[in-house]
């Protein structure tokens, strides 16, 4: 009886962590030491994201009951569940630079983002997009420049108009 009640509550905190957070990669991590499964966690940690490891099969029912898409092809062998609060970006930036570094010891499988099934290669492709922080500062800088723009082009106009003016009553002063 205890042991069922274990899975209930393993399956109640699953979807918990899905549906507060906006997505989950997979990976698989056999053959992480336990000094790199600590520096990958803290290096998660820092970008708002957090590596879990549960039974698949619990996972499988948590991710059916929160109406997530089905990825229990990916679900398979030793894999932990990478939970982000907001943006995919930094998370799978810290993947794929992790699993370079671990020279392959780390592996993507997939995952869900924005409610859709993504597959390893996706995850790969949203870790070599800019950070939100990075797309907002481009933003100001364009912004910034056109107003720095347009600054120079209404100066000009006026500087322009008082120059002609300025001819204007030197010849009539003639």
């Amino acid at each position: 009886m205890a042991v069922k009640q274990y899975k209930i509550d393993k399956v109640a905190e699953i979807e918990n962590r899905i549906e507060k957070n906006a997505g989950v990669f997979v990976v698989n991590y056999k053959g992480l030491t336990v000094k790199q499964a600590q520096d990958l966690r803290h290096q998660l940690r820092e970008a708002g994201a957090e590596m879990k490891v549960y039974k698949n099969n619990l996972a499988k029912i948590a991710l059916k009951n929160q109406e997530q898409p089905a990825i229990d092809e990916i679900l398979v062998g030793p894999v932990a569940y990478v939970f982000y609060e907001t943006e995919p970006v930094e998370a799978a930036k810290i993947l794929k630079n992790f699993s370079v570094k671990a020279k392959g010891v780390l592996e993507v499988k997939g995952g869900i983002s924005d409610g859709q099934a993504v597959t390893a290669e996706q995850v790969k492709a949203i870790a070599d997009l800019p950070s939100k922080d990075q797309l907002l500062g481009q933003i100001a800088g364009l912004i910034n420049g056109f107003a720095r723009d347009i600054a120079v082009c209404v100066n000009g106009v006026s500087s322009g108009l008082a120059r002609s003016i300025s001819q204007v009553s030197e010849q009539k002063a003639a």
